[in-house]
């Protein structure tokens, strides 16, 4: 279980720097990360991260997709880690 915590807790924080970095690529008009990409990472476990990155970076905090998204990514990992300790 410590291992699961550990890896979460990495991939999360690489959500979060990726959050970040797309915001940094869009204020100096660089390449961007795709919405598909940021919605996938933050689907698959990486809730957590980005969440904190669209709030800590305001980054995607208007666009309804990624609030949609993060509400039911949020749900169904919350739902997935009671049945996991259930």
């Amino acid at each position: 279980m410590n291992e699961l915590l550990i890896i979460y807790s990495v991939w999360n924080c690489f959500v979060f720097f990726i959050y970040g970095w797309d915001k940094y690529k869009a204020k100096h008009h660089q390449y961007r990360i795709s919405e598909f990409t940021l919605l996938s990472y933050m689907f698959f476990f990486g809730t957590l991260g980005a969440i904190l990155g669209m709030l800590c970076f305001h980054h995607k905090t208007k666009k309804r997709k990624f609030q949609i998204m993060a509400v039911f990514s949020a749900i169904l990992q919350l739902s997935l880690y009671w049945l996991v300790i259930q």
